[in-house]
């Protein structure tokens, strides 16, 4: 049965696969993406997904692109998937206010603007799908990174919470947090630091974007209506928790 789907950081990276992974699936989904214009194109082009562009840690923004969005895919987003991140890495004693609440903003503040614009149409319906995308360095912390791993574990928190709240209404909400992904971000890393990385990681190698879009696919399904405020991990046995 196709729903309406909906992914934040839709167009690259794990985003990207998910919104693939749900398309494929034979759900009408919808792309959100804020930063890079060309790869947003260049997915729209090779996919046929809508693509919308709005900043999700700005919840003014998030309201005037849902109501786009809304009225282009025909119906109310079925599937939400807070997949939309960014990192500032820096030391606590370098870091800068801006570099917090940047983090703290796209990372988490996203998870309350899009879920909040979400909920209401799901609770009527008596149905609904929020994944939310936390990380390893939620659940682990990281040195360099207090304001995402702050974020990130923010998310699983939100998740647990939400999930309470919704689930006598047919709503389930689950977390992923996936170890070190093949992705943009991930090639950011300083060549040495990522070598060092991936030998602590005990299947050898880094995560590939689809194998956390498959955990995705699953929780958003009608087969997945009995798990509902857990956080599924996928990160190689980097971090057990």
């Amino acid at each position: 049965m196709g729903r309406i789907a909906l992914v934040t950081g839709g167009t690259r990276g794990i985003g990207a696969a998910v919104a693939r992974r749900l398309a494929a699936s034979g759900h009408t989904v919808a792309a959100v993406y804020h930063g890079n214009v060309a790869a947003a194109e260049a997915f729209r082009r090779a996919t046929g997904i809508a693509i919308y562009r709005w900043d999700v840690g700005d919840y003014a923004a998030c309201e005037a692109g849902w109501a786009e969005a809304v009225r282009d895919l025909g119906g109310s987003v079925e599937l939400l998937v807070n997949n939309a991140g960014i990192t500032r890495d820096a030391m606590l004693h370098h870091m800068t206010p801006a570099q917090w609440h940047e983090v703290i903003a796209t990372d988490l503040t996203s998870c309350f603007n899009m879920s909040r614009l979400a909920i209401a149409a799901m609770r009527e319906r008596r149905f609904g799908r929020i994944v939310n995308i936390s990380s390893i360095n939620g659940q682990k912390g990281q040195a360099g990174q207090t304001n995402y791993a702050a974020a990130k574990a923010g998310v699983i928190g939100f998740t647990k919470a939400l999930a309470l709240e919704t689930a006598s209404k047919g709503i389930t909400v689950n977390a992923v947090a996936p170890g070190y992904v093949a992705t943009d971000m991930v090639a950011a890393v300083a060549k040495d630091v990522l070598q060092k990385i991936e030998a602590q990681i005990p299947v050898g190698r880094l995560g590939d974007a689809d194998e956390i879009a498959r955990i995705v696919q699953f929780l958003t399904s009608d087969e997945a209506a009995f798990i509902t405020g857990s956080t599924i991990t996928a990160n190689g046995g980097q971090y057990m928790a």
